[in-house]
């Protein structure tokens, strides 16, 4: 009588439903952070480092910062497929809270800005206080997800970017480019670590 080995067919792993890969949003938002608030910081002062046309800091900016919508938004549809309907859920209530955050940051830095006459506010408002709600909303999302990394660099934008306000002149620009920069591109370097644990 003979006995045959049986060996379990070979499968591969399953990805987790609804995990999402953050690294070409993190390096977009990243490049965003240092070539716009980058740009931004070497042409304020009294004395400015740099003379750059008024809108270049702007476009860098808002190019970066369309490179990581993109990103963003193509990596959460694509977490998900083949997601529950709960899950669903929370992804589109995630992405509205984006909404509903920077409607409520439009309103508070318009009001303000109605109400007090400082003439520079909104030019140092609009990057920290968009940093602010960026960060609030990495928080949520990293709760809602089990990701501590993306809920770390919430963490890490909330408080660098309101910090930078007790900054003036091109303070603030400075440490949005350096301190959000580079929590963008060190997050960018974990993520890859942390999608290679799941696997």
């Amino acid at each position: 009588m003979s006995t045959a080995t049986l060996t379990a067919p070979t499968t591969a792993r399953p990805v987790r439903t609804g995990e999402v890969d953050n690294r070409a949003t993190y390096a977009s938002f990243g490049l965003a952070y240092v070539l716009g608030h980058g740009a931004a910081a070497l042409t304020k002062g009294a004395d400015p480092l740099v003379a750059l046309p008024g809108w270049l800091p702007m476009t860098l900016l808002g190019l970066g910062l369309a490179a990581g919508t993109y990103y963003s938004t193509r990596a959460a549809l694509r977490a998900q497929r083949g997601a529950a309907k709960p899950e669903v859920l929370s992804g589109q209530l995630l992405g509205a809270s984006w909404v509903t955050g920077f409607a409520a940051l439009f309103l508070a830095i318009t009001g303000l800005a109605s109400t007090v006459d400082v003439g520079d506010l909104q030019t140092v408002l609009w990057p920290t206080g968009s940093g602010l709600i960026v960060g609030l909303l990495y928080l949520g999302e990293g709760a809602a997800r089990r990701n501590v990394l993306h809920y770390c660099l919430g963490t890490w934008l909330a408080l660098v970017s309101t910090a930078a306000l007790f900054l003036d002149s091109a303070g603030p620009f400075w440490v949005l480019t350096v301190a959000g920069g580079g929590g963008y591109a060190v997050s960018a370097l974990l993520e890859r670590r942390r999608l290679a644990t799941l696997a």
